[in-house]
């Protein structure tokens, strides 16, 4: 299969671009996409066959539920039941934007979809390009993110090319994400709001409206609600190593006199560090280095290095969904 990628103005997507892809998608095609948080990999969320062909690409468990997207707020009810009051009120305050709800399924939605689970995890995106292609396909988007199972999701289009190259129909290229990273994930379907994996909505912003939450999985190993709850995921293919802050220039040192060619990630501006690998600081402020975090690790990926060191970022909630990745990643 010959996959194509078509440059795409991100924010007045071409109406002919978008009506071919809406057409891939309508005929149980493939196609990425990019998000406000990632590349997504999309298939018609009704169409079991095209669903599983994303199982199949991604190379993704069947234990491993995806998102469903749709175009707009008041699509919601095509894709879960009476939505609770908890999830309607963060859809109204958070959408179009990166947070996933889970809710109670609709049985229209085939159980590829949710891992043979009751719930199914929906969101509405921001991104223009993402909105308009739901919006002319006319159906509900199953898109996990664009990449092969495990390793770095993919926020460039080139990201998503070196891992779904031949196993797709489509890209459509609308320059970096500006989030960087996958969306917040809030379990809404029981008394007290749960949040699966931490994302750009934070905690306290969650809290702002609806009070206290808590965070963590509680699900069977069977059963899982949400993506990002395996323990290895968002990985290099270089082995990635999480540091303290003060023991990175040892580490670095120690690697370099053991013959290692090491890159570094730090988040405090370092200006000077030893050992031949390149060394990135990213911007002591979340959001922005959110943006930045793994089209670094693509970048440090594909450097030759043996081993790839980060900064351990601070334990606060606003570095929440960082540190996540970044334990997952080096797990």
């Amino acid at each position: 299969m010959k996959t194509d990628v078509l440059a795409v103005d991100p924010a007045q997507p071409e109406a002919e671009k978008i009506r071919r892809a809406a057409s891939v998608l309508r005929g149980g095609g493939l196609i990425a996409f990019p998000t406000e948080t990632v590349y997504g990999l999309g298939a018609d969320a009704r169409n079991a066959e095209a669903v599983s062909r994303i199982f199949e690409a991604k190379g993704r468990p069947a234990t491993n539920p995806v998102i469903v997207h749709v175009a707009d707020p008041s699509e919601l009810l095509n894709v879960s039941e009476e939505p609770t009051e908890t999830g309607k009120l963060l859809a109204k305050r958070f959408w179009p934007g990166p947070l996933t709800l889970v809710l109670p399924k609709r049985p229209e939605i085939p159980a590829i979809v949710t891992a043979n689970g009751p719930t199914v995890a929906v969101r509405c995106p921001a991104h223009p390009v993402a909105r308009a292609v739901i919006r002319e396909a006319g159906v509900p988007v199953a898109a996990p993110s664009a990449n092969r199972s495990t390793e770095l999701s993919p926020t460039r289009a080139e990201h998503v090319l070196a891992g779904l190259d031949g196993r797709i129909e489509l890209i459509l290229d609308g320059g970096a994400c500006p989030g960087g990273l996958e969306s917040t994930v809030v379990d809404a379907t029981g008394p007290i709001p749960r949040v699966l994996r931490h994302g750009l909505i934070t905690v306290p912003m969650l809290e702002a409206v609806i009070g206290h939450v808590e965070c963590g999985s509680n699900d069977s190993p069977e059963v899982a609600r949400s993506p990002g709850q395996m323990e290895k995921h968002y990985s290099p293919r270089t082995k990635l190593r999480l540091v303290s802050g003060t023991e990175l220039v040892d580490e670095i040192m120690a690697a370099t006199r053991a013959g290692k060619r090491v890159g570094s990630v730090m988040f405090h501006g370092k200006a000077m560090l030893p050992g031949t690998g390149p060394h990135v600081s990213l911007p002591d402020d979340p959001p922005a280095a959110a943006a930045l975090l793994y089209d670094t690790l693509f970048r440090l990926d594909r450097a030759g290095l043996d081993e790839i060191l980060v900064e351990l970022p601070p334990d606060a909630p606003a570095w929440a969904a960082i540190r996540d990745r970044l334990s997952r990643a080096a797990y």
